[in-house]
């Protein structure tokens, strides 16, 4: 292998630009295992590694791809050999070194997740979204939150990290009220076991907050951030808890102390990123046995590595729904 096909973006003033080049061996960051990439998938975090200012790129020029599954082609690791089916997401990958847009990639071992029962394409669909999900999920059941305790609302619920979210809470016995802003999703949520599917939250965006309200949620998984945690938070029943990952409302939080001091509610923040690689192997374990989504197919839009901008544009403007799973192997070809 003496160069291999990537999807390199770079910084040109306020633009990022992409192109698919050659690379050699030597382009890849260190690590002991080296990695044939069959899928990767397109997150938030990807769209904002292509977008001006969006803050989660060090340096350009850069391979983004912050998730992806494979075979190892060398290892001088005694925990992988050759042959074996990975994954890898997190860290630094796609946004501080060379990531999974490219038909090659290095990683250091303990960043590395053996794939077990699941194929390289369901663990691509699943990708970080669906891991952010299963960890949500995860946290409320942790916290204690019963399955009869009453509704959990999954805001953002037609995204990536949402649509997972509805499916696994419903598929662990859990009524799941899932709020969306598009309509053409109702039926879709539905059909993932959703009991109820509700517009975006706040109601009205243009009432004043109000710090505690009725409460209406035993617990929440909020996807979007901003405006709608708030008003989560305020409607969340005592003792309830809500797992945070998400910021496409926006990152200030305009609410006060009464849930947290007359309701005990807890807020839960969800970072995939720099969970230790022990927890993370386990619960990518889980993800493939008692906890593996149960309606993959119907969420998942295949495309080829050169048509991820399409793909992130559709996000950008509000209109991608469910998870994108990115074909590198074959996938970069003219």
């Amino acid at each position: 292998m003496e160069t291999f096909q990537a999807l390199m973006a770079r910084q040109d003033g306020d633009t990022i630009t992409t192109t698919v080049e050659p690379l050699r061996p030597a382009d890849l960051p260190p690590g002991e295992v080296t990695i044939r990439v069959a899928y990767s998938s397109v997150n938030f975090k990807d769209a904002l590694a292509l977008t001006p200012g969006g803050g989660v790129v060090r340096d350009y020029p850069v391979v983004p791809g912050i998730d992806l599954t494979g075979e190892v082609v060398e290892s001088q690791s005694p925990d992988f050999a050759v042959g074996d089916a990975v994954l890898a997401h997190g860290y630094q990958i796609g946004t501080g070194h060379h990531g999974g847009y490219a038909e090659y990639a290095r990683l250091p071992a303990d960043q590395v997740v053996p794939l077990g029962a699941l194929s390289p394409r369901d663990a691509a669909a699943i990708g970080t979204a669906g891991f952010t999900a299963a960890m949500s999920v995860q946290a409320l059941i942790d916290w204690g939150v019963a399955t009869d305790a009453g509704p959990v609302v999954v805001t953002g619920a037609s995204g990536g990290v949402g649509s997972v979210s509805v499916d696994l809470l419903a598929g662990a016995g859990y009524q799941v009220v899932a709020s969306s802003g598009k309509p053409d999703a109702v039926e879709l949520l539905k059909s993932f076991g959703a009991a109820e599917v509700i517009g975006r939250l706040p109601a009205d965006p243009d009432a004043k907050p109000r710090p505690l309200a009725k409460a209406r949620w035993s617990a929440g998984i909020d996807c979007v951030g901003g405006a709608t945690l708030a008003d989560v938070l305020s409607a969340v029943d005592y003792g309830g808890a809500v797992a945070c990952s998400g910021l496409t409302g926006g990152p200030a939080l305009h609410t006060t102390v009464m849930p947290f001091i007359l309701r005990g509610v807890a807020l839960l923040g969800m970072d995939s990123v720099q969970m230790p690689i022990g927890p993370r192997r386990e619960l990518w374990h889980r993800l493939g046995d008692e906890l593996r989504p149960r309606h993959l197919d119907a969420i998942v839009t295949e495309v080829d590595v050169k048509d991820v901008v399409d793909v992130v544009d559709q996000l950008r403007a509000g209109a991608f729904s469910g998870r994108a799973v990115v074909r590198v192997a074959g996938g970069l070809s003219p």
